[in-house]
């Protein structure tokens, strides 16, 4: 067998190995995290505050079960070792945030629903899912696919706008570092939730990996002869849908008992890291974090 078919090493010191084992270092199980103590917090809420909680946990369920199935099309292009050991990482890291929101939906949502006299309801109900996010979801399933028959460094670069910097990187990011800010220990009269936002640093480290192997990808194809412009007009294609989704159910009303930051907050907060995302990616002067402080700062 030649040494173009098979190598038995593979280069530790390559971006995508590293964020491999990153990822092997930083393990953790959703069975681990003590949910149950977010039941009476979320039974003693206000009632606009359950319900929009509970199409914010069927959003992100819904999310990741979507990136999981669409993830498939890049482990069948990447050959290198090195990316495919982290691909290997990504598609279970999926679907152990799936893991994390179905748990919850069982475990938290479905009791504290009986305990409000409320009908028992799933998280893939269509009522949680609205347009924006649906077509946002259908687009990047599209993409994906479309690699499987036309393999070029254009629609390489068209997919990881729409997976790594839109669907991870702007609207994941954004809304999780919203949930944190709300849900976690604060003087609002939102429910502190324990279980929850631990779940979600955990998911967010997680997805700081996801973000910087796309930028990696992009900063590699950009120095290859992508057109910048490329990047920049596809994220902007899709950025209504992103801000119709992540602004769902939010009112400008601060007395409106809703979760998360003000839908000013959020779209600062994205602007401002896609922004850095984008200069990172497209300018040959400025180097990417290293692993380590890019899950970092995600955290």
């Amino acid at each position: 067998m030649s040494d173009d078919t098979f190598r038995l090493a593979v280069d530790r010191n390559a971006r995508p190995f590293r964020y491999y084992r990153n990822a092997v270092e930083r393990h953790w199980d959703p069975a681990d995290i003590d949910i149950a103590r977010d039941r009476n917090p979320l039974i003693d809420a206000h009632p606009k505050t359950f319900e929009n909680f509970r199409a914010t946990v069927a959003k992100f369920g819904a999310g990741e079960r979507a990136v999981t199935e669409d993830l498939a099309p890049l482990a069948v292009v990447l050959s290198d070792a090195e990316s495919q050991a982290y691909l290997s990482t990504q598609l279970y890291e999926e679907a152990r945030h799936l893991d994390f929101f179905e748990r919850y939906w069982r475990e938290v949502v479905n009791p504290v629903e009986e305990s409000r006299g409320l009908d028992p309801t799933s998280p893939t109900e269509d009522r949680w899912i609205n347009a924006a996010y649906d077509e946002l979801l259908a687009r990047t399933d599209e993409v994906m696919h479309r690699l499987l028959e036309a393999d070029t460094p254009e629609n390489r670069a068209i997919a990881y706008c729409h997976y790594h910097l839109t669907i991870e990187g702007i609207l994941a990011q954004t809304a999780y570092w919203g949930l944190q800010r709300s849900f976690g220990p604060n003087e609002s009269d939102l429910p502190t939730l324990l279980g929850f936002t631990e779940g979600i640093q955990a998911i967010r480290s997680d997805e700081g990996r996801h973000v910087g192997f796309g930028m990696a990808q992009l900063k590699r194809l950009v120095a290859d002869g992508v057109d910048p412009q490329l990047l920049h007009d596809t994220v902007n294609e899709l950025l209504p849908l992103v801000q119709r989704t992540t602004t769902d159910g939010i009112s400008a009303d601060s007395s409106r008992k809703t979760p998360g930051p003000s839908a000013a907050d959020l779209q600062t907060y994205a602007a401002e890291k896609h922004t850095e995302r984008m200069a990172q990616i497209t300018d040959e002067s400025v180097s990417l974090p290293d692993v380590e402080t890019l899950v970092a700062l995600e955290r």
